[in-house]
């Protein structure tokens, strides 16, 4: 553990850069849904990426989807769009339980794949799909976006300086009403519904961000009729750098909750408002309560998705298969805790 340091006037400034200087690639949209749009409109936004082509099962939402968003080339199948040699890149935004046989399908294809959160079901089909990666020697990226995002990267140094002095405490949670009626997806147990991989997902990777890998889960949940986690909460102890810490993560289909994060050490802690995982402002508090607060975010909400888009164009053109801000042994280590999680609270998906 670094000493602490005298504590600062200014925050540090971040070192993502611009996402409009990253080298275009051509994309091709896999699974034309709600986030798949908000990426596209932050490509079109803020970089120089280019999504080339959209594949669905529906020949018609492939083709609205690219009317809407101004894409060239529509695909009534996955199969075709993988297949297109535009196509130097997939992104896949289907739900969680279609993950791993898609990027497997563009990875065969010889296609780099960006793979949205949670990376897969469950661990085993995480290291299925990252060996297969390696093998073929494409890059392979979770779409975690708040890894790449300007104020992750403020709390990154800030880490690293020892600026809080020992971790002791992190808190993160991320609650949102997602009613059946409304999103029915997260209440199917088909297709790997429920809170904990929709939502979940963010307070336990930044968790492991912050601390590392626990050695010990304590999960508690509330299920819904249809047998998918409605509430989950977790402690998690045990981190080998950080002995004393302890981690509480939150979420819930139920209701919209703060959705903030805070990291706690001896000597400052940090805060991270609504939503945490968008763009947003860093605080950092001294223990004596003297608050410096960093500048406001250039790009907001899912705009901000174009950082990690910019960042997975510029691993490809330097030849890098993965990320050093997640790497995929990472990937898979919060994969394993999140069925932990699972196994504790009695939620198994058909198939598993």
């Amino acid at each position: 553990m670094l000493a602490a340091m005298a504590f600062p006037s200014v925050l540090p400034e971040p070192r993502v850069p611009d996402p409009a200087t990253a080298p275009p690639l051509n994309w091709g949209i896999l699974a034309p849904g709600f986030i798949a749009g908000q990426f596209a409109s932050a490509l079109r936004t803020a970089t120089r990426q280019r999504v080339v082509a959209v594949g669905s099962r529906s020949p018609e939402k492939a083709r609205a989807f690219a009317a809407e968003h101004g894409i060239p080339a529509a695909y009534g199948s996955y199969e075709q769009l993988v297949a297109d040699p535009q196509v130097q890149a997939v992104y896949v935004a289907s739900p969680h339980s279609e993950h791993a046989a898609q990027a497997l399908l563009a990875i065969e294809a010889g296609k780099h794949v960006l793979v949205e959160k949670s990376f897969t079901r469950n661990a085993r089909e995480a290291r299925r799909v990252v060996d297969a990666a390696r093998k073929r020697g494409v890059a392979l990226m979770e779409a975690m976006w708040a890894r790449f995002l300007p104020h992750t990267d403020i709390v990154r140094q800030l880490l690293a300086d020892g600026m809080l002095g020992e971790l002791e405490s992190l808190t993160a949670d991320h609650g949102q009403r997602l009613d059946p009626n409304e999103v029915p997806r997260l209440h199917d147990p088909k297709l790997a519904g429920g809170a904990l991989l929709d939502l979940g997902i963010y307070p336990v990777s930044f968790a492991a961000f912050v601390l590392g890998r626990p050695g010990a889960i304590l999960a508690s949940a509330e299920l819904t009729p249809t047998g998918v986690d409605r509430h989950v909460s977790a402690v998690f102890t045990r981190f080998a750098d950080h002995p004393h810490a302890q981690a509480l993560v939150n979420c819930t289909l139920a209701a919209k909750t703060p959705t903030t994060a805070s990291v706690s050490g001896r000597d400052a802690r940090i805060e991270l408002d609504d939503a945490f995982y968008q763009p947003g402002r860093v605080r950092l508090v001294s223990r004596t309560g003297v608050t410096i607060t960093s500048e406001p975010p250039v790009l907001f909400g899912h705009h901000g998705l174009a950082y990690e888009a910019a960042h997975f164009a510029q691993l490809v053109a330097d030849g890098f298969t993965e990320s050093p801000r997640l790497p995929l042994d990472e990937t898979v280590a919060i994969m394993e805790v999140l069925d932990e999680i699972r196994s504790q609270v009695k939620v198994r998906y058909p198939g598993e």
